[in-house]
């Protein structure tokens, strides 16, 4: 028995193509020598094995965070403005997620040598990327201000969806672990003073909220996001779940300027279990053999 599945050789098949599926649309081509690198790199990490970022960066939870972080981050509209103007996240879906799950990878498993260059390589890309949004308001990556919103609404989304939906959720010392440990690699990006713990991660999300507001931008991309996603139809109803499992998660008030829908008894009821069987599935299609690692791509 592993995972408590028995192991019947066609289980064992589906189990491995599926896992593999997954793994190549998380990781991309080039998932498997980034794995390799990545864990087979000998050297100091930022991170060591039992800290709680590893925990919940290698956690099936993360394909629900992901997606509310994509869709809390919206609302601040010059963010979605920059987004919209530069992170091809339409025309190339996904490989902004092959390049963000890399990201995450190498930072929370990887050498501190790689985890540094890696930031580097986004701090250079973020300087190169200034425009003007929609209201006339001009924007640039690198603003600390924008980056300390994308980093807050990230690290409240993943630890919210791990707390939901992962395989062994911490407690509320662990979770002060997992914002301290983010914090580290927000500094490096360039975030002032983020938060260390959940009391003060409360702090900046409620701080941000005269500021944000859901812009045409900001919808047209929650529509594409969660009812126009670039797959195939058979993949269609599990995205549904994972979809609705990140709005449920999302607060009401993040939800009503994105026009959607809040159905507190469904969501209680079914998107919570269904959220649950699909992270569980996807959690025992990518444990080893197919990788460690399922929303880290590694």
């Amino acid at each position: 028995m592993e995972l408590g599945v028995p192991k019947v050789p066609g289980l064992v098949a589906v189990r491995r193509r599926l896992g593999a599926e997954l793994f190549t649309r998380v990781a991309g081509p080039d998932g498997p020598a980034n794995r390799a690198r990545i864990h087979g790199s000998p050297g100091p990490r930022w991170f060591d094995p039992d800290r709680p970022i590893r925990t919940v960066h290698g956690d099936a939870s993360m394909f629900v965070g992901g997606l509310r972080a994509l869709l809390l981050q919206s609302l601040h509209p010059v963010a979605m403005a920059a987004v919209a103007g530069h992170s091809g996240y339409r025309g190339d879906p996904w490989g902004r997620l092959q390049r963000t799950s890399t990201f995450l990878a190498v930072t929370t498993f990887g050498t501190a040598v790689d985890a540094q260059s890696a930031v580097d390589d986004v701090r250079a890309a973020h300087e190169r990327v200034r425009g003007t949004a929609p209201s006339g308001e001009q924007y640039a990556a690198s603003d600390p201000h924008l980056l300390g919103w994308v980093h807050a609404a990230e690290v409240d989304s993943f630890l919210r969806a791990h707390r939901r939906y992962g395989a062994a959720p911490l407690d509320d010392a662990g979770y002060d672990g997992y914002v301290s440990d983010a914090a580290h690699v927000a500094r490096a990006l360039g975030v002032p003073d983020p938060p260390v713990d959940q009391a003060g991660l409360a702090e900046p999300l409620d701080a941000y909220r005269g500021e944000l507001r859901a812009t045409a931008q900001a919808r047209d991309a929650a529509r594409f996001i969660l009812l126009r996603p670039p797959l195939p139809w058979a993949a269609r109803p599990p995205y549904a779940v994972l979809a609705a499992s990140a709005v449920a998660l999302l607060p009401l008030w993040a939800r009503l300027p994105l026009r959607l829908p809040y159905l507190p008894i469904v969501e209680e009821v079914g998107v919570q279990a269904a959220g649950y069987a699909l992270t569980g599935m996807i959690r025992w299609a990518m444990s080893p053999p197919a990788g460690p690692h399922p929303a880290a791509g590694v």
